[in-house]
Formats: C-alpha cells, structure tokens, sequence
C-alpha cells in the first residue's frame, strides 16, 4: 500500500548499505499523484524533458517513471514530443492540461528535486545504521598523533567515544577544545545512506546536504562508488560519511525545530537531524540566544528515548529516530552554565586545560615546521621561562600558531623574510596582549578579555 509499502526497506548494493531500487510506483511507497506532481514541476521549468533526464532529476528508475508518464498521457497531462530507435530514447512534454497542473503544484508547494521516501521507509533505515561502533585506545591515538594534549584528556576521549554518550568540553579560552571537538568526527567510522528528502503526510522534508553531508572518504570511497553505480539500490538514497556538524553562537531556537520555507513550501530539517548517525558539535555553549538549560533541556528527552518529536505547522506530531553523538564545549566555568541536574546528565565532563611545558614545547616546534621557520632551542626556553613565565599566562594550545603568524607579519610588512629569533618572538608577544590583561598579583581576575 501507498504510504507503507517501504517500512521495512530491503537492501541493495551490498549488504545494508541502500534499500533495494523500486521497481514500480507501489514499490516507492508513494502516492502515484505525488510522482505525477513532481514530473509535472521539474517538466513546466525544464520544457522538453527526455526520459534520463527525469531519471536523474527525480531519482526514480525508468521503470517507474514510465508508468507515471503513461497515467499521464492517458489522461492528456503530457505527450510524446520525439520518440528514438529504443523504448527508452524518448521525450516528453506538456500539454496545456499538464501545464496549468503544474503551476497548480508549484503554488502549493515549490519543491523540486529527488522524489522523497516515506517517513516508515526513514525510520527502518536509521534503526539499521545505528552507531554502534566501539572506539578504541589504539583509534584515538592515531587520530590525535599530531596533537599534544594530555595523555588523561585522551584517555577520557576514548572512554566517552567508546561508550556513545554525551561529550561537555570546558576550559579557558585558547585551550584546543574547539580543535580537539574538530577531530572527534575522524572516530566515526563507515559510511550512512541519507534520503534527499522525507515524507510526512502530504509534506516534504529536504534532508540532505552536500556541504554538511560529504562523500564516503577512503577506503570506503570505491564501495560507495560502486554500490551507487551498480543501480540496484534505490537513487533517492545517498551514501555518505557519518556526519559532522558544527554550531557555535549562531545557534537559535528556530534551528532545533522544523522550518517551514514559505517560498518553496517545503521544510527544511533541523540541525540534529541531519546529523543523524554522526555528531553535532555545539561550540561557545553559553554564547547563544537560548539559554544553556534550556538547549539541554531540548535534548535531554530525545537522548535518553533514542526519539524526538518534530511537528508540522498543523500540529501533526510525529517521531523520528535521535541517533546523534551530542558534543558541546564552553569556556565558561559549567557551575554558573548549568543546573547540577543537567551536569549529572551529561555524559562525559572533560576539562581541556593549558598544556605541559613538553607538549607546549613540541607543538610550538612544529608549529614552525609548518610555517618553515627555523627554530632554535634558545628561542623555546625564552618563549617558556622568560615570556610564559615572567607574565603568569598559561600555556595554552593556540598561542603558538597566533605567535607565529606575527611574527610572518612584522617581517612581511618590514619587506623581510620572517625569521624567528628572541626579538622578533617578544615583538610578536608583545602585540598579542592588552595592557590591562597581563596577569598580576594579587587580583582576582584579568580586567578585560583576552585578546585571542
């Protein structure tokens, strides 16, 4: 039946990785008049439309697609224009009838594109793709080799990766929290199937995203290659990589819900969604206009259910599955953010603070292999004893490449080639920080911000 058919999608293109290509309209799970609609809108822009290129647009087989256009031939919607040597080099377009039928469709909902799946279709897909990987000590070491945080942070890491719970990052500013959070997508590996597009009821919710949702990369790049191209899986799927997003202070409330798009009729989902089977990286927890209680209060349900509910502009109240590594970070202290409740909750609570006098030492090192400057050990002595030490600044992970750039800087401008001695080290340090920032004893706290 329409609507039903694609609850329980069977898998082509290797084991699990698309559901199986419809071989007829009952087959897609929709409505025969949905796939007469979206013919009929791609066709009013596109004029004389050949049968490939409906193929392609509407991401539904020939097979399919023939049988709609038959229905509307019959019933006068549409025509052969020209007709070639094989039953499938053939091309259609409107009649007067087909016409005025779509710009009826496209005034009630604007949406063109790949035909979407039905909502049972969706559901049954993500109980399939769950995360249910398990990360381990050797995985988080080759993902932060290159990096210098403190061997207790990566362990706690590894811990909260392998056990798929929450993630709350704290620290000063400067820290790595933003880029530690930047490399935890690298644990999540595989690849997911995304629909283009799902349908609730008559509406259409736009899901995928080719600038958050990337390809498969290697060594699962020539699998998805040829899972897609062997074309017995379903085209309105797509393969992809495990998702990755990332928010900051730009977060509002309106992106934790279903938008509605006045123009094309459609809706857009929200963030979490399309981070379905990945992670959402919410960066500057604090800095939003929501309130962190409440953000954390809007995720605590779907979290522990493994649901959320999203609702139509009518009301219409439906769940979708909630499979999404959640990570937040902050450099506000977590007592004045959040309820002690809501810190209980969260999964794992790890505080990415200044780095060792080592670790500091090796990563401003190559820091200056990448910027090919020479540097000397001298120069790291003073940088830790005389600048780090006399001043009280802590060594935190982003001073480095900022001081660096700096230095590039004063050179550039002066017509030099940069090269980094003590002077030019002070001079760069010296231009970093305020006045009225400098530690000193005896205060409470810095009198204005850093200057990051």
């Amino acid at each position: 039946m329409p609507g039903g058919a694609a609850a329980q999608p069977a898998i082509g293109g290797g084991p699990d990785l698309l559901p199986r290509q419809p071989k007829s309209v009952e087959d897609t799970g929709l409505e025969r008049s949905l796939i007469v609609e979206l013919i009929a809108k791609d066709m009013s822009i596109a004029g004389k439309t050949h049968l490939s290129g409906l193929t392609g647009a509407l991401r539904l087989p020939i097979n399919v697609l023939r049988e709609a256009l038959d229905f509307m031939v019959k019933e006068q919607l549409a025509e052969v224009a020209w007709r070639g040597a094989s039953d499938v080099d053939v091309q259609y377009r409107l009649t007067a009838a087909g016409k005025q039928r779509a710009a009826v469709c496209l005034e009630r909902c604007a949406y063109v594109g790949p035909a979407p799946v039905t909502l049972e279709a969706y559901r049954a897909m993500a109980e399939r793709q769950r995360q249910r990987q398990r990360v381990g000590a050797a995985d988080v070491a080759a993902v932060f080799d290159d990096d210098d945080f403190d061997p207790g942070v990566l362990e706690q890491i590894g811990a909260a990766m392998h056990s798929g719970r929450s993630l709350f990052l704290y620290g000063p500013p400067g820290g790595g929290k933003s880029t530690l959070a930047g490399k935890l997508g690298a644990l999540l590996p595989g690849m997911v199937a995304l629909p283009h597009a799902v349908l609730v009821g008559q509406e259409i919710i736009a899901l995928y995203d080719p600038a958050l949702h990337l390809p498969p990369a290697p060594p699962y790049a020539l699998q998805a290659r040829q899972a897609q191209e062997r074309r017995s899986g379903d085209a309105r799927w797509t393969l992809c990589q495990r998702p990755v997003l990332r928010v900051g202070a730009e977060l509002c409330p309106e992106m934790l819900a279903l938008r509605h798009d006045g123009y094309s009729g459609s809706y857009q989902a929200p963030l979490h969604l399309k981070a379905n089977h990945g992670m959402l990286v919410i960066d500057d927890l604090g800095r939003q206009r929501i309130a962190a209680n409440e953000l954390l209060q809007r995720y605590m349900q779907p979290l522990d259910a493994g649901l959320d509910q999203l609702t139509l502009r009518g009301g219409h109240k439906f769940s979708v599955p909630f499979d999404v590594l959640l990570v937040f970070a902050t450099n506000l202290a977590p007592q004045s953010l959040l309820d002690a409740s809501f810190l209980r909750r969260l999964g794992y609570k790890i505080h990415v603070g200044p780095l060792g006098a080592r670790g500091y030492a090796a990563l401003f090192r190559r820091q200056c292999r990448a910027a090919s400057l020479a540097c000397d050990d001298a120069v790291v002595r003073h940088l830790l004893e005389r600048l780090h030490g006399a001043s009280g600044r802590p060594l935190l992970a982003s001073y480095p490449h900022e001081l660096l750039g700096r230095v590039a800087d004063f050179a550039g401008c002066a017509g030099l080639a940069p090269s980094l001695t003590v002077a030019a080290l002070e001079q760069a340090w010296n231009s970093m920080f305020a006045a009225c920032d400098m530690p000193a004893p005896g205060l409470a706290g810095d009198l204005c911000e850093t200057i990051q």
